[in-house]
C-alpha cells in the first residue's frame, strides 16, 4: 500500500486561475508546482474542453506563465510569460488555430497585469516605469541610497496598440499607484482602482476609483474607496451603471469584508452585504448582475447580486476559489475539492452541480487518509462555532483517546473549510498519517460568519478566540477522542501567535510549533509590512504614549517567563509580513528562561516557504518534534 510521504506533498502540481472562454467551450488554467527548485517558479498553461474534459498543454517553454485572458471571439489567448528574460514578464499572444505564440511587449520593468479592451487593437497594461539611464548609472556607481518616499516605484496604466506594436503611458491619476482595471461590459470606460502608494501599510487605506476613457484619454474621479478594495465589477441598474468592489467593513481595519456598491450616476456608495452571517470573497462581472462567492461557515455559497441583495444560487461543500464565468453568467468554473481530493477545476451551471474537468494529482489516488468530520459547538459565552476534526489514518473515534495536535489558522481573517487538509506546512492529514488526531478550530476573528464575528478580536487578540479554541479541545477530551496528557498546538502567522500565546497561558500542551508567529504586536506594528492592520489587532502601537500599552497585554513575549512547553520556532529569513525579529525575540526570551526549544531560520524565504528542500524540512522536522513528546503516554 502506498503511504503518504513528504515528497508526495511538496511535489504537487496545482491548477490556478482558470479562465473560461467567452463562448464557454474552452477553459485555460495555469498549472504550477507547489514548491520551487532554483530561482524561478516554472508554470504552464493548459487548455481543457468544457464538454469532454480533454486537456492539453499549450505552452512548452520553461517559464513563469500566468494571467491568461481570452479574446472576445474565443480564438486567441493572451498571457504573461518571462520566457525571454526570467523574472520580467511580458504579454504574449497564442493563436489557437495554428498554435503560434507571439511576444507583444518588451517593457523593461515587465508587465504586472493586462486587460483586453473592447477595441480589439488595444490592451490595457499595468506596469512600473522602465529603468532610466540615470538610475542605471546610479546603480553602477553604487549611488543607491534609498530616500523613503522619493522616487517610489508606482505601477501605472499603459496602453498597448497591437496594430502599431507600441506602448504609451497616459498622463493620468497624478502618479498614483494603479492596482486594478475593469472595463464596462458595453465597451465603455475603464474603472481604475488606484492607491497613493504601493506600501502595504499605507496604500490599501488610500484607495480611489476613477473612470478612464481609452478613446479620448479623459478621466473622471469617483472618490475614495473603503480599505483594501479589490475585485471590481460593473453592472447595469435602473438608475444607470453601478460599480462594485469587495473591501473591509468600516470602521476597524480588522473586520469582515463586504460588497460595496457605487452608483456612478448618483455618486453614492452602500454596503450590499450588511448583516449577513457569511463573508464575500470574490465579486465577478457578467453582462448583467455580478456574481459573488461567499465563505459560509465550512462551505461556500454562490450568489447573484440582485437589486434587493444577494440571491443564493447554490451551496458547495468546502471552499471555492478563482471564480470565472462566461459573459452571460450562465456557466461558471472554479477551483474546488473535497475532503479527500485536492482542488481541481470544476465547471457547471450557476445553480450546480459542478463537474470536475482536471485531475492534477493522480498520485494521491489510493493513499489512505484520516477520516475528516465537521464540528459544531458553542463557545463559553454561547457563540456558535465550527471547525474540523481529522482522525488518525485507519482509526475511528471509538479507538481513542489519541494524541491531539490543534493547528490554528492564520489571518486571523481566514478559515478552515471542509476540504482536503494536506499542504506543505504542518497540516491535518500529514499528522494523521503519523497517528495524530488533529483539531482545526475556526475561532472568532475568522472568515465565514459575518462582519461582527470577524471584528470581535480587534484589540482583543488571544482573549475570546483563545477560549474558543480551548473549549473545542475540552470537548474532544470529554468525548474520549483527545488524550489530555498528549496535547500539542501549532500554527503559522496569526496561528503561530496563538500557539505562542497558548503556551504562555497554560502548561497543558506538551509540545508547540510557532511558524512565522507574532510575538510582540507593538514591534509588528512598527516593522511589519501591514503595520496599521496589526495595530488594530494588537490594540495600540509603541508611539501610543508612555506604556504599558494595550498590545503588551496580548503579546506572547509578555508571558515568556511562564512558558515551560518545548517549542519549535520556524521562520523565513526574508519575511516582511512578520519579520524575522519576532522569532529572534522569542528565541532569546526562551533561552533566557531556559525553555527547551529549537529555532530554525530558512534562508531566502519570506512569509511562506517556497523552496522544495525547505518544505521537506518543515514537514519532517515538525512531525519529528511532536513525536518526541506526544507519542508516548505520560506515566
Amino acid at each position: 500500500m502506498t503511504v503518504l510521504t513528504a515528497e508526495l506533498v511538496v511535489d504537487a502540481r496545482v491548477p490556478q486561475t482558470p479562465v473560461l472562454a467567452p463562448d464557454g467551450r474552452l477553459l485555460c488554467y495555469v498549472l504550477a508546482p507547489a514548491s520551487r527548485i532554483g530561482d524561478h517558479l516554472d508554470t504552464e498553461l493548459w487548455l481543457v474542453d468544457a464538454d469532454d474534459a480533454a486537456s492539453r498543454r499549450v505552452t512548452t517553454d520553461t517559464a513563469a506563465e500566468s494571467q491568461p485572458r481570452w479574446s472576445v471571439d474565443s480564438q486567441t489567448l493572451f498571457f504573461l510569460s518571462d520566457r525571454a528574460d526570467r523574472g520580467t514578464p511580458q504579454v504574449h499572444r497564442l493563436t489557437l488555430a495554428d498554435g503560434t505564440v507571439t511576444a507583444l511587449t518588451s517593457w523593461g520593468a515587465g508587465v504586472i497585469d493586462h486587460l483586453l479592451l473592447a477595441d480589439a487593437n488595444l490592451v490595457a497594461l499595468i506596469a512600473e516605469d522602465e529603468p532610466t539611464e540615470q538610475s542605471a548609472r546610479r546603480d553602477r556607481d553604487r549611488d543607491d541610497a534609498i530616500v523613503v518616499g522619493e522616487h517610489e516605484s508606482h505601477a501605472r496604466l499603459r496602453l498597448l496598440d497591437l496594430s502599431a506594436g507600441r506602448v504609451t503611458t497616459p498622463d493620468v491619476f497624478d502618479g498614483r499607484h494603479v492596482v486594478e482595471l475593469r472595463q464596462r461590459p458595453d465597451g465603455g470606460p475603464l474603472a481604475v482602482l488606484t492607491q497613493a502608494s504601493a506600501d502595504n501599510d499605507y496604500g490599501p487605506r488610500t484607495g480611489q476609483l476613477h473612470l478612464f476613457d481609452p478613446a479620448t484619454g479623459t478621466v473622471e474621479d469617483l472618490g475614495p474607496t473603503e480599505v483594501e478594495a479589490r475585485s471590481l465589477a460593473w453592472w447595469p441598474g435602473e438608475d444607470g451603471w453601478h460599480l462594485g468592489y469587495v473591501a473591509l467593513t468600516p470602521p476597524v481595519l480588522q473586520a469582515g469584508t463586504a460588497v460595496f456598491d457605487l452608483s456612478v450616476e448618483n455618486q453614492t456608495t452602500r454596503n450590499r452585504t450588511a448583516g449577513l452571517s457569511m463573508c464575500p470573497t470574490e465579486l465577478r462581472q457578467t453582462n448583467a448582475a455580478p456574481l459573488v462567492l461567499f465563505a459560509d461557515g465550512l462551505n461556500t455559497t454562490v450568489t447573484r447580486l440582485d437589486p434587493t441583495g444577494p440571491t443564493a444560487l447554490s451551496q458547495h461543500p468546502g471552499r471555492l476559489d478563482d471564480l470565472t464565468t462566461t459573459p452571460t453568467g450562465e456557466t461558471i468554473a472554479v477551483l474546488a475539492g473535497t475532503r479527500y481530493q485536492p482542488a481541481n477545476v470544476h465547471i457547471g451551471p450557476l445553480t450546480g452541480p459542478l463537474r470536475k474537468v482536471t485531475d492534477s494529482r493522480p498520485e494521491l489516488d489510493g493513499i489512505p487518509l484520516g477520516t475528516q468530520q465537521p464540528l459544531a459547538y458553542r463557545a463559553a459565552d454561547g457563540l456558535d462555532l465550527d471547525g474540523l476534526l481529522v482522525l488518525p489514518v485507519g482509526k475511528t473515534a471509538s479507538d481513542g483517546p489519541f494524541p491531539l495536535v490543534t493547528i490554528v489558522h492564520g489571518g486571523p481573517y481566514d478559515r478552515y473549510a471542509d476540504r482536503l487538509q494536506l499542504f506543505w506546512f504542518p497540516s491535518a492529514q500529514w499528522l494523521a498519517t503519523a497517528g495524530y488526531a488533529v483539531f482545526l478550530p475556526n475561532p472568532r476573528g475568522g472568515q465565514g460568519h459575518g462582519h461582527e464575528f470577524a471584528a470581535s478580536v480587534a484589540g482583543r487578540v488571544g482573549r475570546e478566540e483563545w477560549t474558543d479554541i480551548l473549549t473545542g479541545i475540552d470537548l474532544l477530551i470529554a468525548e474520549g477522542i483527545a488524550d489530555p496528557d498528549r496535547l500539542g498546538i501549532a500554527g503559522g502567522s496569526h496561528g503561530g501567535f496563538m500557539a505562542a500565546w497558548a503556551i504562555g497561558q497554560t502548561d497543558r500542551f506538551r509540545a508547540a510549533l510557532v511558524s512565522a508567529g507574532v510575538i510582540d504586536w507593538g514591534m509588528l506594528a512598527a516593522t511589519g509590512e501591514n503595520g496599521q492592520f496589526e495595530a488594530a489587532l494588537g490594540g495600540s502601537t509603541g508611539w501610543s504614549g508612555i506604556g504599558p500599552h494595550p498590545h503588551d497585554a496580548v503579546s506572547p513575549i509578555s508571558f515568556a517567563s511562564r512558558i515551560h512547553t518545548p517549542v519549535l520556532i520556524l521562520h523565513g529569513a526574508e519575511d516582511t509580513n512578520v519579520p524575522l525579529g519576532q522569532a529572534v525575540y522569542f528565541h532569546r526570551a526562551l533561552r533566557h528562561f531556559g525553555v527547551e526549544h529549537e529555532f530554525v531560520v530558512y534562508p531566502r524565504e519570506g512569509h511562506s516557504i517556497r523552496e522544495r528542500n525547505h518544505q521537506l524540512d518543515v514537514l519532517r522536522r515538525t512531525r519529528a518534534w511532536f513525536d518526541r513528546s506526544l507519542q508516548r503516554r505520560s506515566r
